[in-house]
């Protein structure tokens, strides 16, 4: 027992020695390729193990035969080590360095490339991150070109919109000012109903850029989803009368949800305008409201027609009005952004498909608990 206890302290001298020269190379050439230290720690093993037994040897007074037989073997045993870590530093070398040009390309053009040579996990799941990050970037550029695109777009329609009741407004203002107009009180109520559409829009524009900056602030509330869209048909049916459209909300559950009061009406206000402007004469906007699972669906159909596939994509972008079967006759394409801000900030979305005669637009909101 006595012996072995020797043993193992003479090797643990010996291999302890080596060992701290070489955590000593390795602070000094931590700055160096991969390949140098993985060369240092494959000749520390071998050393360990080398002036581990040469300790032993000289403890125990082996023979300088048997001495040169360990040694021989520790040597060869370093030779392959060695070339086996070199092999792999110069493996782990290569792939560092098609990743930093991948990374490199990656900086410049904005995409990015794996490297097709084989590479460690730790750097092939790096390199799946990197397409992952690659990927994303390339989405938000989209998104921010279709969000630049549709300002412009909106900027040009605003401009229009804002320049024709103006012009109308002064042409209006000049004839009362000259006395050329045989009925005033119609052009004063022209003029009320121009100011209304102003005022209408300004409003939009405000509700829309609170959304965009991200400083709406809701109060949400415990109430029905059936008092809600009460009260909303109540505030729809003289436009509906007006336009000889129906309204039909007789499949509303009286499902509690937890949303801003002021705000929700906004969505269903702007909704049903949109459906009632959209669908013709003696047609019909039905509402409905159910509950799917842990959410409450609100959905409006009207009887336009239908949207063109490749446009459901775009109907909820700023400033967007269509094709001619859906252009509005007034407003500047702001109601359904204002409806998918609102709702996005109540955890909801909003959805759009087109449907026999006309199309749908789903709210699904998450449902109150009970």
């Amino acid at each position: 027992m006595r012996d072995i206890l020797l043993i193992v302290v003479y090797a643990f001298v010996g291999a302890g020695a080596a060992g701290l020269v070489g955590a000593g190379l390795l602070r000094v050439l931590r700055r160096r390729s991969v390949a140098v230290s993985l060369a240092v720690v494959a000749s520390v093993a071998v050393t360990a193990m080398l002036s581990g037994t040469l300790a032993v040897a000289w403890a125990m007074f082996l023979s300088p035969h048997d001495l040169w037989v360990v040694t021989a073997v520790v040597a060869m045993a370093a030779v392959v080590s060695l070339g086996t870590a070199l092999l792999l530093g110069r493996q782990v070398v290569v792939s560092a360095r098609e990743l930093a040009v991948a990374a490199r390309d990656f900086g410049e053009g904005g995409v990015f490339t794996a490297p097709r040579v084989p590479a460690p996990a730790e750097f092939a799941a790096l390199s799946r991150e990197l397409s992952a990050t690659s990927e994303r970037l390339a989405a938000a550029r989209e998104r921010e070109r279709a969000l630049e695109s549709s300002r412009r777009e909106l900027v040009a329609w605003i401009s229009h919109d804002l320049r024709t009741p103006l012009a109308g407004l002064r042409a209006m203002s000049e004839a009362l000012e000259d006395g050329v107009v045989a009925d005033p009180a119609r052009y004063h109520r022209q003029m009320r109903t121009e100011v209304d559409r102003l005022n209408s829009m300004v409003g939009d524009l405000f509700e829309l850029s609170r959304i965009h900056a991200g400083a709406l602030t809701l109060s949400p509330a415990r109430m029905s989803i059936h008092d809600l869209v009460g009260d909303a048909l109540a505030g729809a049916v003289p436009l509906a009368r007006e336009q000889g459209v129906r309204l039909v909300g007789d499949r509303v559950a009286a499902v509690p949800v937890e949303v801003d009061g002021r705000e929700m009406t906004r969505v269903l206000a702007n909704l049903l305008v949109n459906a009632i402007r959209h669908t013709p004469s003696d047609g019909t906007v039905a509402v409905a409201a159910e509950r799917r699972a842990e959410s409450v669906v609100l959905s409006v159909t009207d009887g336009c027609g239908g949207i063109p596939e490749d446009a459901l994509p775009r109907v909820f972008d700023t400033g967007w009005r269509g094709t001619e079967a859906r252009t509005p006759p007034g407003g500047a394409g702001l109601g359904l952004a204002i409806v998918q801000g609102i709702v996005e900030a109540h955890m909801g979305r909003a959805d759009v498909r087109n449907v026999d005669g006309g199309c749908r637009f789903e709210v699904t909101l998450p449902a109150a608990g009970s």
